[in-house]
Parts: C-alpha cells; sequence; structure tokens
C-alpha cells in the first residue's frame, strides 16, 4: 500500500514539472503594440524636402505681392484718345493724374509709327487724319511722293498739305529728338476726291442749259401771240 501510494506521488510530481517546462506562461508572448504600428514613423510624416518647402513659401509671397501692386492707385489707364486733337500726352496724364499708359515709350527712344487714318480732298486741298503713338512725340512729318510737304505740332491729328495733282504716296512720321519713326503711308488718287465736284459742275451747266431753253421757248411764244394779234387788228 505505501509502495503505491509512493508510486502515484512520483507519477504526479513528474506530470507538474513536465507541465511547467512545455507550457509557457503569458509573459513570454512577444507583445505587439497595434498603435505603434498603425502610426507613420517620424521620416514618413513630411516627405516633402526643405527646398520644396521654401519654394512654396515664396510662391505665397509673390501672390501677395501681386495682389498688393493690383489694387494700388497706378492700375487704373489714363483718360487720353490718341485720335482727338488738343489734348496733353499721355505722359504728362500719367505724371498728373498718377495713372497707366499702356506701353509708351520715353523721349530717349525714337517714337512708333503714327497711324494714317484718311486723305480726303475738302474742296481746296487734301486733307490728313491720323492717330498719335503711345510715345513721345514733338511734331509730325508729312511727305508726299518721297518729297517733306508740312511739319505739324505734336498735339495736332489733322491738317491739309495742299494739292495733290497726281497719283501719289502720302507718309505720316513722329518725330523726337531720338529719332524718326517709321512712315505710315497710303495712295492718293486725285480722281477719287474731284469726282464729286466734277458731278456738280456738270449738274449745274445742265441745269443752266434748260433754264436757257425754257426761256427761249416762252419768249417765242409770246412774239408768235403778238404777231397774231397784229394780223387780226390789220385784218
Amino acid at each position: 500500500m505505501a509502495a503505491t501510494r509512493n508510486a502515484l506521488t512520483t507519477v504526479i510530481c513528474l506530470l507538474l514539472f513536465a507541465g511547467s517546462i512545455s507550457q509557457p506562461t503569458t509573459n513570454q508572448w512577444p507583445r505587439t503594440n497595434w498603435t505603434d504600428v498603425l502610426r507613420p514613423r517620424a521620416s514618413e510624416d513630411l516627405e516633402i524636402p526643405p527646398d520644396a518647402y521654401y519654394e512654396q513659401e515664396d510662391d505665397i509671397t509673390t501672390v501677395s505681392s501681386k495682389t498688393v501692386l493690383t489694387n494700388d492707385g497706378m492700375s487704373k489707364k489714363c483718360d487720353y484718345n490718341p485720335c482727338e486733337e488738343n489734348q496733353p500726352p499721355c505722359g504728362e496724364l500719367a505724371a498728373t493724374n498718377k495713372c497707366l499708359c499702356p506701353g509708351s515709350t520715353s523721349d530717349l527712344e525714337a517714337p512708333r509709327p503714327p497711324f494714317l487714318k484718311t486723305a480726303t480732298w475738302s474742296g481746296s486741298e487734301v486733307v490728313l487724319r491720323w492717330c498719335s503713338p503711345y510715345s513721345f512725340v514733338k511734331a509730325y512729318k508729312v511727305t508726299v511722293g518721297g518729297k517733306e510737304r508740312q511739319i505739324f505740332g505734336s498735339d495736332r491729328r489733322n491738317g491739309g498739305v495742299g494739292p495733290i495733282e497726281t497719283v501719289s504716296e502720302v507718309c505720316l512720321v513722329a518725330t523726337n529728338d531720338a529719332g524718326d519713326s517709321e512712315g505710315s503711308c497710303m495712295m492718293y488718287k486725285p480722281g477719287d476726291g474731284n469726282l464729286p465736284i466734277k458731278a456738280g459742275l456738270i449738274g449745274g451747266a445742265l441745269g443752266l442749259l434748260l433754264l436757257l431753253l425754257l426761256a427761249i421757248l416762252l419768249w417765242r411764244r409770246r412774239r408768235q401771240r403778238r404777231v397774231q394779234n397784229n394780223s387780226s387788228f390789220s385784218a
């Protein structure tokens, strides 16, 4: 009996000892921190290199400065019509009213070419009309057939150049101390301008001729009546 108890005790002790070796405790399993797994590393939070960051800062600063320039007092255009006479130059308007002259050049550069609009016959001479360039201009020169014909002041936008009897090229040049602009030219044909005058003269001559014929017919009719009356009294 005693031997049996000793054997059972030995078996139980062996089983307990084997179980303690083969089964690991919960403290022996490696722990996994899921918060650390899901959270990105510090190097992955911002993948923008420092240079690119400063470039973005520069872009933001540039946009801000453009907005300031656009909203200041120099954003409006000057009330200037390049085809209108007797008005101050656009540069003077810009200095006085703090406005902008689009693309205007200074007196250190030769002017841009003006725009010659028309060359028409007025009855006694050919009259030119033009628009000024956005440049500093001291005078305008007119050439007819390559020869200088007339000079006008910088505030003029039209002027007569006398009669032109043959088909000729008429050119207008803007000038200042720095030089002359390219010419703005057109061909002038005298027949086109004189045609209305000739038509008027012909019409007037025909009218006078009709009045003269009518006067002759009335005179002959009165004369016939007088002859008839005289013959009746004689009978």
